[in-house]
């Protein structure tokens, strides 16, 4: 098993870090830029920056926001958010990001996955997939968790890797927010039914949330927000831990 990986997410509404509890009631927490510094010096793998509402306002990622965090940082960013076309992915590429994530525009018009893995290659696209428990099982939804797709979650992450996707990240809209722990029983099965890398999202609060997620799931990386913007956890001691716990992370 590789190394497993800690990843802070940055999510950008108006230019600021938000958080949310299940998708709503964002709240402020602080500026991307200082934020973004403050987690390559704690130790930090990689950044995901995404602009929640670019989808549904229907304009691009920041461009000119991400060129000012890739300038100050020197670990791998993943930049989402109003991704719809190559030309998009060229623009936030040229402005720094290492990798792209798309999710609406996937579930749109998935043969935008081949498209960008093709031009740009396979590690710099990274499906996202917001999966919620339904009375039909876990789905898909798309426009920042506002809308449900006929997409069952495990045939649509095997076929995001078909198309060409070199990651997935899995949020469980079910706990995002929630601090209750990520879902434990999706994350494993996705990541039993494909061979890239998952990232786990939704759901941290405590470094044994983490502990339980790689321990009870082949997932490559888990990602969290609120609990390190916050100041609640240090990903020094996340790391610490972690290694404490027979847990090997970078």
């Amino acid at each position: 098993m590789l190394k497993r990986r800690i990843i802070p997410c940055l999510d950008i509404k108006d230019g600021r870090t938000v958080k949310g509890v299940n998708f709503l009631n964002l709240v402020d927490a602080g500026d991307p830029v200082e934020l973004a510094k403050a987690y390559v010096e704690q130790g930090a793998d990689e950044l995901v920056f995404l602009d929640i509402t670019a989808t549904v306002e229907k304009r691009k990622a920041l461009a000119g926001l991400v060129e000012r965090i890739a300038a100050e940082i020197n670990i791998p960013v993943t930049v989402g958010g109003g991704i719809n076309s190559v030309e998009d992915v060229a623009v936030l590429i040229k402005a720094g990001a290492d990798k792209i994530t798309i999710n609406s525009s996937a579930v749109k018009r998935p043969e935008l996955i081949s498209e960008i893995a093709s031009q740009f290659g396979s590690q710099c696209v990274v499906v996202a997939i917001d999966t919620k428990l339904t009375d039909d099982g876990w789905k898909v939804f798309v426009n920042g968790g506002r809308m449900i797709t006929p997409f069952k979650t495990v045939p649509w992450a095997r076929k995001v890797e078909e198309l060409g996707a070199g990651e997935i990240m899995l949020t469980s809209m079910n706990t995002d927010g929630t601090k209750s722990g990520f879902s434990l029983d999706i994350t494993a099965e996705v990541s039993r039914s494909v061979n890239i890398p998952v990232i786990a999202s939704g759901g941290a609060g405590t470094m044994q949330h983490f502990r339980a997620v790689f321990n009870n799931t082949s997932c490559s990386a888990a990602l969290a927000a609120s609990i390190f913007h916050f100041g609640e956890i240090d990903i020094r001691d996340l790391k610490k831990y972690l290694k404490e716990e027979n847990i090997a992370v970078r």
